[in-house]
């Protein structure tokens, strides 16, 4: 009867886990193919543009991890109001988050203007600047579509609704790809209308996402019309949204800047060459690494909010271990057609060559990439920002951007010697993630969870309540 007892405990736990996982696929997976198709419409833009990677640091880099990184905070706090069965408050938190990143737009709509000068100060060509700054002219709009989209986004995965965002970038991918083709060669209007197109498509994705909150029975309780309650206790929240800001700015800039350095080196078109090729590769299959970085940040979420503390555990160690598992395949891949992967893009046998050498490095990179989002992303969900953005300050930028440089010029290691630097922060910070993840106590999390809820939550006062449910 014990054996039997054993047996049943134990075909138990492994549906439950079973259960979890599936959980996790259906969160994750969705998301994967929303960042998959936003990031197939950049690259093609940035393609056009002279998209080189002073402009990319300076105009995309800024401005896609700032508001990205500030919408980041209302991921907190929707997803644990979300599981403490406070509804009302999501839409409240998506419309806060809004006005304070449309805010934050202007200035960057400033940089924007002045993107020319600014490029020929950092020792771009007259020729190169004109060419950049004609696209970024374009792409202004797109700044306030990114204050409405990410917000919008965060409101939606909390609630575990991750499908229509699916289906609605993978239409505006098409509708783009076309309207793209248009502008640019039937009516000649080059970079601006490239640059105007994808602003258009990413309005076009706000919009649409707007549409299905206002009108499915999915939001009818976490959407209730706009409230006033949307502009009290700004202050507050831009110190929290600032630290969520921060800390994803140093994670995104951390390798942009390994690229800058290989500029310096001795031979850097080949060292920038094979470097390109293989942060593509990264980038790409980083996407799949965002997914489990939110279902992470979802799950984490909903349970603490939720009182929860058991479960908040168990659903770190079920994503972290789904997410090292399928970069682990990845890299291996990668690694045995490591002669072979560059001719995607490039058909240089020197290239070729070099990117071959690098092939271990970016294997670690792909492992390392398979564990620290998703450490992130429950630092996201439990509302640690701050604290990891001291941690990649430190990482990141006094151990791993040094050590690289120190590796790379002193001991004459060229490209292979910086990203191993670098990839030496990024390991720092991931042993640093799982010791504070493995020593938390959820119980500690779930009553600061419910203490922040109670913070933010404050008086309702609904402006046009119900006006857009129907």
């Amino acid at each position: 009867k014990k054996a039997a007892k054993t047996k049943a405990i134990s075909n138990t736990k492994l549906k439950f886990e079973c259960a979890f996982a599936q959980d996790f696929y259906h969160i994750s997976f969705p998301i994967q193919v929303t960042q998959f198709q936003n990031h197939s419409t950049s690259v093609s833009q940035k393609a056009e543009a002279f998209w080189n990677y002073k402009t990319r640091i300076l105009i995309d880099q800024l401005c896609n991890a700032l508001q990205l990184g500030m919408g980041s905070a209302v991921e907190t706090l929707c997803g644990q109001a979300y599981g403490a069965n406070k509804f009302d408050m999501l839409g409240i938190y998506m419309q806060r988050s809004t006005v304070l990143l449309m805010a934050t737009g202007i200035p960057l709509a400033v940089l924007y203007a002045f993107s020319r000068p600014i490029l020929i100060l950092l020792g771009e060509s007259p020729e190169i600047a004109s060419a950049a700054a004609i696209f970024v002219y374009g792409l202004i709009p797109q700044i306030f579509a990114y204050a409405s989209n990410f917000p919008i986004q965060k409101f939606m995965q909390a609630q575990s609704i991750m499908a229509p965002s699916a289906y609605i970038s993978t239409a505006t991918l098409a509708v783009h790809l076309v309207l793209s083709y248009l502008v640019v060669y039937k009516f000649g209007l080059g970079l601006l209308g490239a640059s105007l197109m994808l602003s258009v498509s990413w309005w076009i994705i706000v919009i649409g996402q707007f549409i299905y909150i206002v009108t499915s029975s999915r939001c009818r309780l976490t959407w209730t019309g706009f409230s006033v309650q949307a502009f009290s206790g700004l202050p507050e929240f831009f110190k929290l949204s600032l630290a969520s800001a921060i800390m994803l700015c140093l994670e995104t800039w951390y390798f942009q800047i390994l690229v800058l350095i290989a500029g310096l080196l001795k031979d850097p078109e080949m060292a920038l060459a094979s470097l390109s090729v293989c942060m593509t590769i990264s980038g790409w299959v980083f996407m799949i690494s965002v997914g489990f970085n939110a279902a992470a940040s979802v799950r984490v979420s909903n349970e603490l909010g939720a009182g929860n503390p058991k479960s908040a555990a168990f659903s770190v160690v079920v994503v972290t271990v789904l997410s090292f598992i399928l970069a682990a395949i990845i890299s291996i891949v990668i690694l045995f057609f490591r002669d072979y992967i560059s001719y995607i893009y490039t058909g240089g046998d020197d290239v070729a060559a070099a990117v071959s050498k690098l092939t271990p490095l970016l294997a670690l990179t792909l492992i390392l990439n398979g564990i620290q989002p998703v450490l992130s992303g429950v630092a996201v969900g439990c509302g640690w920002q701050a604290f990891v953005a001291y941690v990649n300050v430190g990482c990141y930028y006094v151990v791993g951007i040094p050590l690289g440089c120190l590796l790379g010029f002193y001991f004459d290691l060229g490209a292979a010697g910086i990203w191993s630097g670098m990839i030496g922060g990024t390991f720092m910070q991931t042993v640093i993630l799982v010791w504070v993840t493995v020593r938390t106590d959820w119980n500690k999390e779930v009553a600061e969870a419910r203490k922040r809820l109670n913070k933010w939550e404050g008086n309702k006062m609904p402006l046009l309540a119900g006006a857009f449910e129907l």
